[in-house]
């Protein structure tokens, strides 16, 4: 196997010093823009690319951003990882991924963070607490958290959205069709996410008396687990309409209710939240509330780039509108006629 050319062989060729070489590929190093363009030409003519571990020794930092997540049974989460990583790495950044779906203490992934010497930390859930993003904070890591509750850390920034608002605009949705008895279903009962849809669902129909409201929860937010918790609730009486906090707990939900051999929409109403690429398709037609997740994600990855540049940086809230993406699980709106 041929070795790869050497940073001493591009020194050599272009008359300068090592040092000059390694300073040509660092960042912020003192080398005049004369000698960083030569350097760079002749390694571009030898074919040299310059050792990123090594270049960290020299500079302090590795460029390593940890990238924590529980819920990788969501199929969201391969959206939201593939556009993490390529936002990160566009960024020269090199992202670390941690899966904690087994994991609720956030000491043991914060020693293995310090362990690889990561350089700052997105917590990208909308599951695990605030005390997780809390922890890296208090160690002195730069910590963005992502899809993280509105209000949920004065020290921490946090890019996502008003979970209270979705539920309001899924009520207001289930109103305006004429529905009179509504559910909510949402994931883990334990995630801010599931309490603050909640608790704007059932805000927004304190009003309306004349309509029956009830709730349940799903144990994660995964296909099984939304077709387990619907086919329990459809041992009794179900209700006319679900919002169900996440297109995935949704599209198990009408999993199961088409293998009771009802119809969707025409027995049972199905709102869901997120408008992942699947609820789009074809057999699935799921009307949604859309989360702008690439807007979150940018927005993420921005954030985490200023707390690692610009020092200090003022923690920073930064929360996106959502909408409602027409399909076919629900009855048309009413309307009245002139």
């Amino acid at each position: 196997m041929s070795k790869g050319v050497t940073l001493k062989e591009v020194a050599e060729k272009a008359g300068v010093s090592r040092s000059a070489v390694s300073r040509s590929f660092t960042d912020g190093a003192s080398v005049s823009a004369k000698t960083r363009e030569k350097v760079k030409a002749v390694a571009r003519e030898l074919g040299y690319q310059p050792n990123a571990l090594a270049s960290s020794l020299t500079t302090g930092r590795t460029k390593l951003i940890g990238l924590v997540s529980d819920n990788f049974h969501n199929p969201v989460f391969l959206e939201v990882f593939d556009l993490f990583t390529r936002s990160l790495q566009d960024r020269g950044l090199r992202p670390l991924l941690v899966n904690l779906s087994n994991e609720k203490n956030p000491a043991s992934t914060l020693r293995m963070l310090q362990q690889y010497s990561v350089d700052g930390v997105i917590v990208a859930s909308s599951t695990l607490p605030p005390s997780f993003a809390e922890a890296f904070h208090n160690a002195g890591m730069p910590v963005v958290h992502s899809f993280a509750r509105a209000n949920q850390s004065p020290e921490v920034c946090i890019a996502g959205i008003d979970n209270i608002h979705c539920g309001r605009i899924a009520a207001e949705t289930l109103v305006q069709r004429g529905y009179t008895d509504v559910a909510f279903l949402g994931g883990p009962a334990s995630a801010t996410s599931t309490q603050d849809r909640l608790s704007g669902f059932l805000d927004a129909l304190s009003t309306h008396t004349q309509i029956n409201v009830s709730h349940s929860f799903a144990k994660t937010y995964a296909f099984e687990a939304g077709r387990n918790a619907m086919l329990k609730l459809l041992e009794g009486t179900p209700a006319q309409a679900y919002f169900c906090g996440d297109d995935v707990l949704s599209i198990g939900a009408l999993s199961a209710i088409q293998s009771a051999g009802l119809s969707v929409p025409d027995d049972i109403g199905l709102i869901g939240l997120n408008d992942m690429e699947m609820a789009g398709w074809q057999l699935i037609n799921l009307t949604t509330i859309r989360q702008p997740i690439k807007e979150i994600i940018t927005s993420s990855v921005d954030l985490i780039t200023s707390l690692l540049y610009e020092k200090p940086r003022a923690v920073e809230a930064r929360l996106f509108a959502c909408h409602i993406v027409e399909r076919g699980t629900l009855k048309p709106i009413l309307t009245t006629e002139p």
